[in-house]
């Protein structure tokens, strides 16, 4: 696994251009809808993601044999760290769905690959990658694309960070602590890295600008 693991990257960064913008989003929302339906912070992500590849479709794709294909279903691949390396089962379909029904299907993938109870075809047709480096304390990284994919979005922990006390939320969550009109906010440090043969950075920063907004209005699909 580890020697197909070195191959599959090797071959993606050999030959996709990879470029990686980020954006750091305010989390209020996030996290009070993911404690609202008692899911994770990436099941309620996950959802607001499919959003944005419904906004914006050529990074819902991949990109072989010279041909940008686009795909109708949001397959997304979710990384998790195995034993003997890394592996991204894929969910089926998003959109539309509730948190709580990714969470699920998120979890029996999670639990049969580490468990080794799994199929191939639970890694197979993804058409865009998670991966969520959160719950283990990075502040921010730089992911691989998972080929034939266009683009990977990397996932950092939520920090509470000061903002200006006036400015306007969009969460719903009771007021922040406040010293001298600074503010202390939960935000979440995404990094989007895509084919640059593909896809131009002002699109990824369009992509990271809607998915941003949907984050932030986050509650509204729990």
């Amino acid at each position: 696994m580890r020697r197909t693991i070195a191959d599959r990257l090797g071959k993606s960064y050999r030959e996709a251009v990879h470029v990686t913008v980020s954006r750091e989003v305010d989390a209020g929302a996030l996290v009070a809808a993911a404690d609202a339906a008692g899911v994770s912070l990436v099941d309620v992500l996950v959802r607001a993601l499919s959003d944005a590849l419904d906004a914006h479709p050529a990074f819902n794709a991949t990109f072989e044999d010279g041909t940008h294909r686009l795909y109708e279903e949001h397959n997304v691949g979710i990384a998790v760290a195995i034993e003997d390396g890394l592996v991204a089962p894929v969910v089926a379909d998003v959109r539309g769905r509730d948190p709580n029904d990714i969470a699920a299907e998120r979890e029996r993938l999670s639990e049969a690959v580490q468990s080794g109870d799994y199929a191939m075809a639970d890694l197979r047709g993804g058409t865009f990658t998670v991966s969520n480096l959160g719950p283990l304390g990075v502040d921010g990284f730089t992911p691989i694309i998972n080929p034939p994919e266009v683009a990977i979005l990397g996932v950092s922990r939520v920090r509470k960070r000061a903002r200006p006390a006036g400015v306007e939320r969009r969460s719903t969550e009771s007021r922040p602590e406040a010293d001298d009109g600074v503010a202390f906010r939960e935000t979440l440090p995404l990094d989007l890295s895509f084919d640059h043969r593909v896809v131009d950075g002002a699109d990824a920063a369009r992509f990271l600008g809607t998915l941003a907004e949907r984050i932030e209005d986050a509650e509204a699909s729990v």
